[in-house]
């Protein structure tokens, strides 16, 4: 139980680890540049106890230790994926509301769109869209194609561009076409932030119910009942915490899918 315990706080201190802001900035702007560079995350770290699992305990142990770092990686990028489609949406529409004041006084859509840009670009130095807005404007201004095909990497900027390209195909009034897209953002964020809100209890229950096993564990040991020595020692004991461990990794999952499917409608 020793080594369990060494386990577990190691996995304790890694998951917690505090990220330094100027490691966050400079990993943001290498990813920026690069495109496809990934981020170091020290989350990753948390490997490290399914490798010392089966050093230490042997094969179950370690599949075991694997789909826990599996589950905790998986909600680490989830939360991160989240956050930041949670900041280009913001961004965006704050960007909006700039291009359709500078719309409203009669500015053409390209320089209403460098001002947006040049706006974010003095609220938010690592923000995606404003940069995406001041390509964009560099395209329609030479004479490109501003729509859905040009290489935009944020996901809500695709979603001007294509506005954009819809009003200048059909002459529609930009200015309404951006009012109408930004109401929409805004819906969609209200919408959003909403059904996480009431779903953030069945979240946590899904959680409490994953981690029932463990504290069943705690209990039996402490009653001198040896349930650890059964897990890590005999092979009926290790084929039964993989199988704990998955189901309880599962539920996790499936419950995550049902309130992210509630979220997307």
């Amino acid at each position: 139980m020793t080594a369990a315990a060494v386990l577990v706080a190691l996995a304790a201190v890694l998951l917690w680890w505090p990220v330094p802001e100027a490691y966050r900035r400079l990993a943001g702007l290498v990813a920026e540049e690069r495109g496809m560079a990934r981020r170091m995350d020290p989350w990753l770290l948390v490997w490290v106890l399914p490798a010392a699992a089966l050093l230490v305990f042997g094969v179950a142990p370690g599949v075991a230790g694997a789909l826990v770092a599996g589950l905790v990686t998986r909600q680490r990028r989830r939360s991160c994926r989240e956050a930041l489609a949670d900041r280009d949406s913001r961004q965006l529409i704050a960007a909006l509301a700039v291009m359709s004041a500078e719309l409203s006084v009669g500015a053409p859509v390209v320089q209403a769109c460098r001002a947006a840009a040049a706006d974010l670009a003095r609220i938010d130095h690592d923000g995606a869209v404003g940069p995406e807005l001041a390509r964009m404007a560099a395209r329609a201004e030479l004479g490109g194609d501003p729509g859905p095909e040009s290489a935009t990497r944020a996901g809500p900027v695709r979603r001007l561009a294509r506005s954009w390209a819809v009003s200048l195909e059909y002459g529609l009034p930009v200015g309404d076409v951006l009012a109408a897209l930004r109401e929409d953002l805004v819906s969609r964020q209200d919408f959003a932030a909403r059904t996480r809100a009431g779903l953030a209890g069945p979240r946590a229950t899904a959680v409490v119910l994953a981690g029932l096993p463990v504290v069943g564990l705690v209990l039996g040991q402490a009653m001198g009942a040896h349930p650890a020595r059964v897990l890590l020692e005999s092979r009926i004991g290790g084929v039964l915490l993989v199988v704990g461990t998955a189901l309880s990794v599962a539920g996790v999952v499936w419950a995550d899918r049902i309130a992210d499917q509630a979220v997307r409608r």
